[in-house]
């Protein structure tokens, strides 16, 4: 093997900055430095016969050459900002490899980048990084093995930057989570992005893409590269452009994908068209658990699309089309569905153009459906009356965990509301008097032990509650306080230290109000 180049040799950072094209992070270490400017030269540019080679012979004069480099180390957010850089990075060669990738570009390293390569989870989000910039960051990632979250949202790294982080993807084995939204890719991005997902070339199960201006032409390389991919689970395109030529393309892909389980296409342009042939690939669909539809202006078509896809699809457990222009006449349609539905759990349909009258047949049909499983409906901005309480109390009556979130009630906006006793402090005299703690409180209600009691069983057992009494608005604060993320899971695993310190009740319960 020919000697190192001049210049490099002394680096240590060099030593793992190799080309993605030909084998990066198979090589062994001595054998990197002289391919670390092939590197930035060669990713999101054609391969050109006739261009030629820079000498490599000597590094490239840069800011952060020799002494220079120190300096640019001190200061803001944007570069190295450590005490004693030599010490800081010290052995970590991940750290070394993206300084040296960062001079090759010309470009300020990131101190919070350089100090948590050996962290599952870096957040560089708006950070102006551009292209050149997620190109540093791409090199210093191919053989790293600890990053397994990444958010680089708005930080313009163009369809260039995707190409680079696609390049980086496909040698990289440790990445999971990755964040690209609101970076200008356009459809040459979205065609980088789509040849990796192809491949099935990444490790990649949740891929964030929302606000990237993608249109029809986006949609068809993402929706072709889906149809064959079986790692993606999570995909976000929010915020995009696609219209109803794109739901049609998606609506396809859904019918064979066979992985995919959370799909966002809110604030889209999918319409009723769109929305129809979408909800024919939803009718044939066996792996998609969450859908948020949006903000896509459906309307009634598009309602009585989705209601068809209920009727036979087994899987779907979150529906959101909130803001969508649909009437009574849709949510009539919308109850067909739900009338024979026995797997969604959670159906928002907040801000369109219901009254009552939708209201009153929504929570009809799931009352008269034996199978139903439903445990949330939104109906958030829509004004209710007595009849509609009333028809809501008996379906509670054996829907314990079913939660109707509607807006005011018809006549009594002007009343003063009930007060209500702070739940937490009725639950702690019940648990002062019996001589019991808080652990063992959720004990009993955790079925399977797990710490971890999912939002509609800790709702039904509450109500089911024989001696501790408390409403469903004390329930319902309960549940926000508990559950403050709305990850519709009441985690209380961290109570489990408390009991080992033998933590008063009062102090327990003192925290959590």
């Amino acid at each position: 093997m020919s000697a190192e180049p001049a210049g490099l040799s002394d680096q240590p950072a060099a030593a793992a900055a190799t080309d993605v094209r030909t084998g990066w992070g198979r090589t062994a270490p001595h054998e990197h430095s002289t391919r670390a400017r092939e590197a930035t030269a060669g990713w999101g540019k054609p391969a050109d016969q006739n261009e030629e080679k820079p000498d490599i012979s000597k590094p490239p004069e840069s800011p952060l050459s020799d002494a220079s480099a120190e300096k640019a180390m001190q200061g803001s957010d944007t570069d190295l900002d450590v005490e004693d850089p030599g010490k800081a990075f010290a052995g970590v060669m991940g750290a070394e490899l993206y300084l040296e990738a960062c001079r090759l570009m010309e470009v300020v390293p990131v101190s919070h980048f350089a100090q948590n390569l050996t962290k599952p989870y870096i957040n560089l989000n708006h950070h102006g990084l551009g292209p050149k910039g997620v190109k540093a960051i791409a090199i210093a990632l191919v053989s790293n093995a600890t990053v397994t979250h990444l958010e680089l949202e708005d930080n313009h790294i163009l369809a260039e930057g995707a190409k680079c982080i696609a390049e980086m993807l496909r040698e990289n084995c440790s990445l999971r989570e990755l964040n690209i939204s609101n970076n200008h890719l356009d459809t040459e991005g979205a065609e980088a992005i789509a040849s990796l997902l192809l491949e099935n070339a990444s490790y990649l199960h949740t891929l964030q893409l929302s606000g990237n201006s993608f249109g029809e032409e986006a949609a068809s390389c993402l929706a072709d590269a889906l149809m064959s991919n079986y790692q993606v689970k999570e995909l976000d395109l929010s915020h995009n452009e696609f219209s109803e030529k794109g739901g049609q393309l998606l609506g396809q892909m859904l019918a064979v994908n066979t992985t995919l389980e959370i799909l966002d296409l809110s604030w889209n342009h999918l319409r009723r068209k769109g929305t129809v042939a979408f909800g024919t690939g939803l009718k044939g669909n066996a792996a998609l658990k969450i859908l948020n539809l949006s903000w896509n202006s459906i309307g009634n078509e598009g309602a009585q699309a989705i209601a068809e896809a209920l009727k036979v699809n087994s899987v779907l457990i979150h529906l959101d089309i909130s803001n969508n222009q649909i009437n009574n006449e849709g949510a009539k349609k919308i109850c067909k569905g739900l009338k024979v539905n026995g797997t969604l759990k959670v159906l928002k349909m907040a801000n369109n153009l219901l009254t009552v009258e939708g209201a009153t047949e929504l929570v009809g049909s799931v009352r008269k459906n034996p199978n139903s499983v439903m445990e949330e409906i939104n109906i958030s901005n829509v004004l209710v009356n007595e009849t509609f309480i009333k028809l809501l109390e008996l379906a509670y009556q054996t829907r314990p965990e079913l939660d109707v979130i509607y807006g005011e009630v018809e006549g009594c906006v002007s009343k003063i509301p009930k007060q209500h006793p702070n739940a937490m402090k009725v639950i702690q005299k019940y648990l002062n008097e019996h001589n019991l703690r808080l652990w063992d409180f959720f004990r009993k209600i955790d079925k399977d032990g797990n710490m971890k009691i999912p939002v509609s069983a800790f709702r039904r057992a509450m109500m089911q509650q024989s001696n501790i009494q408390l409403d469903r608005v004390q329930i319902a604060e309960l549940v926000r306080k508990l559950d403050q993320n709305q990850t519709g899971i009441v985690d209380y695993s961290h109570l489990k230290e408390q009991k080992s310190a033998q933590k008063p009740v009062k102090e327990e319960m003192e925290e959590k109000v």
